[in-house]
């Protein structure tokens, strides 16, 4: 009886060792992955992710399921990826707030950009765009610039909050351009677009995937791209640089980032997936209809990028002394 007992007991935990090197010999992904959006669903960062994503699951044969974690200009998210098991399995859009603006403008943050996250790839974006109301009285871009520099302080211009990409390249456009606006800052584009669509505000800092429909039915009007280039999107609209401020030059832009100890071989797999989901023609017609513009990049690449970002408005918060907390 005891000989028996001790076979059967033997014969178990040889099954368990079996199942268990067999489980964990499945390759990566056997589950699926958890894409963290630190916005509201239904934006653009959302729409980005869950574009992308779904061309990401096909590739990966699992599900990418997008979990919306908004809040705190996506701090909160930020800070519940940088804490999530860095199995591969949870991955997160970090944009240009989360990774280089917010450890210049606040004190204490609940997470390190530098530490608590691997840049996987590059994925997208769009230049910042200073867009007038249907009733402001702007015909174009060097009437927009003769009046504020003729009232300076009198006109107000609204962003989606402090700290946003929108509010830094507001910023930067007025020491560049030497003009004096009244920011307002929203909780959130939408609130911003309500408010320039009804006359509240007459100028907002706009990036196109929050305006898109507006802009394309002629409802509001792009004045001033704050890109190196003209937008695709927008040919007519003339950039900073071509109207002598050649110092502006400003994006909303999104990552794919995951845990820090998320092992190499999962974050070059990831990374490279998403290249190439960013790069389907499919894809990339999808993201530039909604205001996007695809721009795969590979970790180094974003790393780079990363760096020469923070250098730079880094200074210019410190020069207008921002601050957030």
């Amino acid at each position: 009886m005891v000989k028996k007992s001790w076979l059967a007991t033997a014969l178990v935990a040889l099954g368990a060792s079996v199942f268990a090197a067999g489980a964990a010999a499945q390759p990566y992904p056997n589950k699926p992955v958890r894409w963290v959006v630190g916005y509201p669903a239904g934006g653009g960062t959302d729409f980005l992710a869950r574009t992308a994503g779904a061309q990401l699951s096909q590739q990966l044969g699992q599900p990418v399921l997008v979990d919306n974690r908004p809040g705190a200009g996506a701090i909160i998210a930020s800070e519940h990826v940088a804490r999530a098991p860095a199995d591969g399995y949870t991955v997160f859009s970090a944009d240009n707030g989360v990774l280089v603006y917010n450890p210049a403008l606040y004190k204490k943050l609940p997470y390190d950009p530098e530490k608590d996250f691997a840049l996987l790839a590059m994925m997208g974006r769009s230049a910042l765009i200073i867009t007038a109301g249907p009733n402001a009285g702007f015909a174009d871009a060097k009437a927009l610039l003769a009046e504020l520099k003729r009232s300076p302080g009198k006109y107000s211009i609204g962003t989606p909050g402090n700290g946003s990409p929108h509010h830094l390249a507001l910023e930067l456009f007025q020491r560049e351009a030497g003009v004096s606006l009244l920011h307002v800052p929203y909780k959130g584009g939408a609130p911003a677009m309500q408010d320039l669509m009804a006359g509240q505000v007459p100028l907002i800092v706009l990036d196109l995937p929050s305006g898109v429909s507006a802009v394309k039915a002629g409802k509001i009007t792009p004045l001033i791209a704050l890109s190196a280039e003209r937008m695709p999107q927008l040919p007519n609209v003339p950039t900073a640089k071509e109207l002598g401020y050649a110092g502006v030059e400003a994006y909303a832009w999104q990552g794919l980032v995951a845990p820090a100890a998320t092992p190499k071989d999962v974050q070059a797999r990831l990374g490279a997936e998403l290249q190439k989901a960013v790069s389907d023609a499919g894809v990339r017609q999808k993201l530039f209809d909604a205001g996007w513009d695809a721009t795969p990049a590979d970790a180094a690449a974003m790393t780079r990028y990363t760096e020469a970002e923070r250098k730079k408005w880094h200074a210019l918060i410190k020069a207008r002394d921002i601050k957030l907390d």
